[in-house]
């Protein structure tokens, strides 16, 4: 067997039945590889590893005793560090901030009742609000494939995290991309649910670009863990019944028509990057699905007009009185967020101009879904930007203009479309040793087609989620 840190939680589960392998031997195992990777990756806001102890020990009792067998029994999962759980410390990156968490998200409680052993919590930017991961808190968190990189965010820990084989599963959010980004930069599989599918904790549960997630380092072990956490909660007026289960065998996609849009009408995308995307859907063609290149008549202006009024009436606002309260202690991108939100907070009628680009948005993608059953695009534009950089006013590797992170984020289109569920999974790795990736976008609520087309990828071209990181 390999070494227990580099299983698939389908594989470490199933070891664990057949008796095999106990919680505790799996567990410390990867104790023993976050030891030794934590020190140039930097994943990890806390260690709970004498807590997850007493959990692993508890599993092993339920396994030998030949008790009920949780979903996610004895899996040491990583939980992103913005998820509470009653009697916690949390931090949300922020060196203002230092709260004990008074309730237990949905998310956690899910993980927690399913039998996980959370030996960890895992790294942020601070306020989850950008797309790559370091703090003044946490320091940079690295990529586990080139530590110079990026490893994308708000998730970036918990993507690196799983990469590096420091855990098995890894908790996400998403409201701008902060799944997708980090899953495929670091390589493995992460999944954007519909609006709904997952309760989130309140008043975020009422915004509909708010997503919480599974990451994981396959298709399957991704359907896994997306069927602990998704399902009605008496806390979320939005999550919806009933509960949908992926199935645990994904049919195939012959005859399925899937559309790829490289460049989504309005990003300038790296040469690698449009190669590795067309691969997935030559890939996919292999698998006997018919792809067929499209254009959509999306621009720059109108995709960052649309995001910026949504989050500027929401969590921007909090942002903004955060940086208020607090300008000498938060990071420059705070700064530059607390800017934006100003920006859209005055301008009269924001929030009604933001309904009506959202709908125009959605029109020509309505129209494509009436072709295809699933349409394919890259997830960030470019192969990667130096780890701890904020990129703010700075050119973008291929040479056009970044004022905003926007600009190389091809994800939160389908926050503003957000009942489109959106799989984002590996399509090559770049020159610089970097992952890149693709997000499968499915039409409204309809999950199991993008997991379908997940695992019909992953046949033809399988991955292992893990880094070639030997520190």
């Amino acid at each position: 067997m390999n070494e227990p840190w580099s299983l698939t939680a389908a594989d470490a589960l199933a070891a664990m039945r057949a008796t095999d392998l106990s919680p505790v031997e799996l567990l410390e195992s990867v104790i023993g590889r976050a030891e030794a990777v934590e020190p140039c990756v930097n994943a990890f806001a806390e260690r709970r590893f004498e807590q997850a102890l007493t959990s692993a020990k508890t599993s092993a009792d339920r396994y030998v005793a030949g008790s009920r067998i949780r979903p996610l029994e004895g899996l040491p999962v990583a939980l992103k560090e913005e998820v509470p759980v009653r009697g916690w410390q949390m931090r949300y990156g922020s060196l203002a901030i230092d709260e004990v968490a008074e309730t237990t998200s949905p998310l956690a409680e899910r993980i927690l009742k399913a039998g996980a052993v959370v030996h960890a919590r895992t790294t942020t930017p601070e306020l989850s609000c950008a797309g790559y991961t370091h703090s003044k808190l946490w320091g940079v968190t690295r990529n586990p494939w080139n530590t110079e990189v990026t490893v994308g965010g708000s998730s970036g820990g918990s993507g690196a995290s799983l990469a590096a084989g420091s855990s098995v599963l890894a908790s996400g959010s998403d409201i701008g991309g902060s799944i997708r980004l980090p899953s495929s930069m670091n390589g493995v599989v992460g999944f954007k649910p519909p609006h709904g599918r997952v309760p989130v904790d309140p008043p975020f549960n009422l915004d509909r670009y708010c997503h919480d997630g599974p990451m994981a380092r396959t298709v399957t072990d991704c359907a896994l863990f997306e069927n602990v956490l998704a399902g009605p909660h008496p806390m979320d007026v939005t999550s919806l019944r009933p509960k949908l289960q992926i199935p645990s065998t994904l049919k195939p996609i012959d005859g399925w028509r899937v559309a790829v849009c490289v460049n989504l009408g309005a990003w300038n995308v790296d040469a690698e990057v449009a190669a590795n995307t067309r691969a997935v859907g030559n890939a996919l063609e292999e698998a006997g699905a018919t792809v067929e290149e499209v254009e959509l008549p999306w621009t720059m202006d109108q995709v960052m007009a649309t995001g910026r009024r949504h989050f500027g009436m929401t969590f921007g606002a909090e942002i903004a009185e955060h940086v208020a309260a607090h300008p000498d202690h938060v990071n420059d991108y705070l700064d530059a967020w607390a800017v934006e939100a100003a920006t859209t907070l005055a301008e009269p009628g924001a929030f009604l101009h933001g309904l009506e680009g959202e709908q125009a948005m959605w029109e020509p993608l309505g129209e494509l879904f009436r072709r295809y059953r699933a349409l394919i695009a890259p997830t960030w534009a470019v192969t990667g930007i130096p780890a701890g950089d904020s990129f703010l006013g700075q050119l973008t590797p291929n040479g056009g203009p970044n004022d905003r992170q926007f600009s190389v984020m091809m994800t939160t289109p389908f926050n503003i479309l957000s009942p489109c569920p959106v799989l984002a999974v590996p399509s090559g790795v770049a020159a610089n040793g970097v992952p890149t990736g693709v997000q499968i976008v499915g039409r409204t609520y309809s999950d199991v087609d993008v997991f379908r087309i997940g695992a019909a990828l992953e046949r033809v071209r399988p991955w292992t989620g893990l880094a070639p990181l030997s520190p």
